[in-house]
């Protein structure tokens, strides 16, 4: 069957979901077999690229699934290895003919080797820690080799363990040294007592996570891996979703209920914030970032914190959640390695805190307009529904009406959205022409162009992205430089991500299907094309101005993702760069000047590079002494830094005259926007966006 009409039978689908429709002939006698029949007919008829499945992708899914089985090389032994090999070259076979042999072979010594390190922690747990011993922990456990012995396993278990413990024994210590400064009364417990309660805890939660493996987790999460391992290798935005698995190990924290506002993660050693969704509280009170790791939970009527790191996510979830309008102390692991107390309200995502808003200010007697696209949001279904393209159009005439000469767009942590926002927003910058091209998994090209030759700004104009700047943010950024009608200011580049991808339903490949829901594949459909002809995948967009940030020499984007796509170019289009007399040029250089003389910003970029090297250190000391004499150092190296904390403008950042209106009958809507107008005042981006709208705006008279 061509792609082109698999392409047609599945929009046909798609748009009949109540029918079932079968492409070829499937076995339907085993479920699993049918699940691997589908997806590999799928990727092979639907995804972008053409993969051959041969030994070297074989491979390739055989150190994928062990690892993300056994990533701390605490489960398997080399032998286990050994016996595994004997498959790393048939796996691409067992798909093509579905075969489980490898998976049930590998599935059912790791239940045998689960059972065996039960009791293996369990002892470790049950005596104490030297913390006097001369040792270190490597970290890097990609460069670990698997072991040999039971002997030399436990002994990795109890390096890892007492990380664990070690770390707890300091913070134990440290608030018990508080309480008594700030209590007299308060009596300090022995270090051997905290190290066995520590300890207790620990072995605790560990039965509990056990348990939790042994009796929730089904073969079909297990499987799912396995599943995972194999449609990974196409692209890191290709995963299978199994109905069963219920996202246990991702929990997004946005929904109808009151929590913070992020989408958390549990990884082996941590709770790690994945996402800060746009409209939370986390979001709103800018006090929590991705990469962020939460270590304890603290109720408003509690004294003491509740350690989460061995905890399992649903549970640590409970402690977080709560009920709208209160609060939740959070210990936190920033991203600079540096642990602190942040209190979060609790709250729902407010979806109208997603929807573009604007501002104005004075400089130089000059006044300039704000607006800030948190997402691209559009309703296909009910056109009367709010529109990102309409609100921007909104905004736009309404701040020409208070008579702004510079405009600058924030798309600073856009995730993306519909091409169609991009190109109708893209349209308000520009006469008409070509905005982006998009190249299909049948190689077939189609360009997407603004036909409206009417331009809605035609004055000065400075784009804002960062790192979170991706998909569709980085289309309307990339289209801006390409017509050579915006500064765009960031960091390093944008996150790189130029693709787009389809969920597909598997039970609709299926008549009459009696194996139950069978998941769905997301997997990836087109590539995204600048006008130019160079893709954004990988590469992102590359600012004029680059101003140095926190996370600057951190990996960041599709890049540093596994198999992500490959950047290519294809044909440019045709099309005429805005003419005007605004000098970009001399605007970037003065822009340079300007933050190559700022103190401030070297500070910005040495606390960078520390950030960096915090996060590339992999050996963690277990000794005590010189376990607390490192915290020590790198708590004096990090004080500098809060300095950082301190920046602030005096621009005077005021609401529009309808949104005064509003405010007079929406104190909330007031104390949020006076928060955001803070923030403004707090931002460097900001400020240098406004020097560089100045110096287009003089360069124009001089003109």
């Amino acid at each position: 069957m061509s792609k082109n009409l698999f392409t047609l039978l599945i929009a046909f689908i798609m748009c009949l979901a109540s029918c079932s429709f079968v492409s070829k002939d499937f076995d339907t006698s085993d479920k699993d077999n049918l699940i691997i029949q589908l997806i590999t007919y799928v990727l092979d008829q639907a995804h972008y690229l053409d993969k051959e499945i041969n030994d070297e992708f074989s491979e390739k899914v055989f150190d994928t699934f062990l690892e993300n089985l056994d990533p701390y090389k605490r489960y398997f032994y080399v032998s286990d290895i050994d016996e595994f090999s004997k498959y790393k070259y048939l796996i691409d076979d067992a798909f093509k003919n579905p075969n489980l042999d490898f998976f049930e072979l590998v599935y059912n010594r790791y239940k045998k080797r689960m059972l065996e390190t039960e009791k293996i922690f369990t002892d470790i747990l049950s005596k104490p820690f030297d913390f006097n011993k001369d040792e270190v922990c490597e970290c890097d456990f990609k460069e670990l080799d698997y072991l040999q012995t039971k002997d030399q396993l436990s002994d990795r278990w109890r390096k890892l363990l007492k990380i664990y413990v070690i770390e707890n024994f300091h913070n134990e210590l440290e608030d018990d040294l508080r309480k008594s400064e700030n209590d007299p009364d308060f009596i300090l417990r022995k270090p051997g007592l905290i190290e066995k309660e520590t300890r207790g805890t620990l072995k605790e939660t560990m039965q509990q996570n056990y348990t939790f493996m042994s009796e929730e987790m089904q073969r079909s999460d297990w499987f799912s891996v396995y599943i995972n391992s194999f449609v990974s290798q196409y692209d890191p935005n290709t995963s299978y979703l199994d109905p069963e698995s219920k996202d246990r190990f991702d929990v997004d924290m946005s929904g109808n209920y009151a929590g913070i506002g992020a989408r958390l993660q549990k990884k082996i050693d941590k709770v790690e914030i994945t996402e800060v969704i746009s409209g939370g509280p986390a979001w709103r009170d800018n006090i929590l970032e991705k990469g962020d790791a939460i270590l304890k939970v603290r109720q408003d009527n509690e004294d003491e914190p509740v350690g989460i790191l061995n905890m399992r996510l649903s549970e640590a979830v409970k402690l977080i959640k709560g009920k709208k309008g209160t609060k939740v102390h959070l210990t936190v692991k920033k991203v600079d390695g540096s642990v602190t107390e942040v209190t979060v309200k609790r709250d729902i995502v407010l979806l109208e805190e997603t929807y573009i808003k604007s501002s104005i200010v004075e400089k130089d007697n000059n006044t300039y307009g704000l607006i800030n696209i948190p997402k691209f949001y559009i309703d296909f279904d009910n056109q009367s529904n709010r529109d990102a393209a309409k609100d921007l159009r909104t905004e736009i005439e309404r701040l020409k009406e208070q008579g702004i000469q510079g405009l600058v767009i924030d798309l600073r942590n856009n995730g993306g959205g519909a091409l169609k926002t991009v190109v109708d927003m893209a349209g308000m910058f520009i006469k008409n022409g070509p905005v982006v091209q998009v190249k299909y998994f049948d190689k077939e090209k189609q360009v997407l162009s603004d036909r409206d030759r009417s331009v809605l700004w035609t004055g000065p104009l400075v784009i804002l992205v960062n790192e979170g700047s991706a998909s569709a943010s980085e289309i309307l950024a990339a289209a801006m430089q390409d017509y050579k009608r915006a500064i765009i200011i960031g960091g390093n580049q944008t996150w790189g991500k130029g693709t787009v991808q389809n969920v597909f339903p598997l039970n609709r490949m299926v008549r009459g299907n009696t194996n139950g829901d069978l998941g769905a594949l997301r997997y990836t459909t087109q590539k995204y094309y600048r006008i130019n002809g160079g893709s954004v995948q990988l590469e992102g967009v590359k600012s004029d101005i680059n101003v140095p940030y926190r996370y600057k020499y951190l990996e960041f984007g599709e890049k540093d993702s596994e198999n992500p796509l490959q950047w290519d170019e294809i044909d440019k289009v045709e099309f005429d760069t805005w003419n005007s007399n605004f000098n970009f040029e001399e605007a970037i250089i003065k822009s340079n000047k300007r933050m190559a003389d700022n103190e401030y910003l070297k500070l910005v970029d040495e606390n960078a590079k520390w950030i960096k090297y915090v996060r590339d250190n992999k050996l963690i000391n277990l000794n005590y002494d010189k376990f607390k004499l490192e915290l020590n150092e790198n708590s004096s190296k990090t004080e500098k830094f809060k300095i950082l904390n301190d920046y602030s403008m005096n621009y005077s950042f005021k609401s529009l005259p309808y949104e005064i209106d509003l405010i007079k009958n929406d104190s909330v809507l007031g104390l949020k926007r006076d928060r955001w107008h803070k923030s403004l005042n707090k931002d460097f981006y900001i400020d240098e966006a406004l020097n560089v709208l100045s110096d287009l705006r003089f360069s124009y008279l001089d003109n």
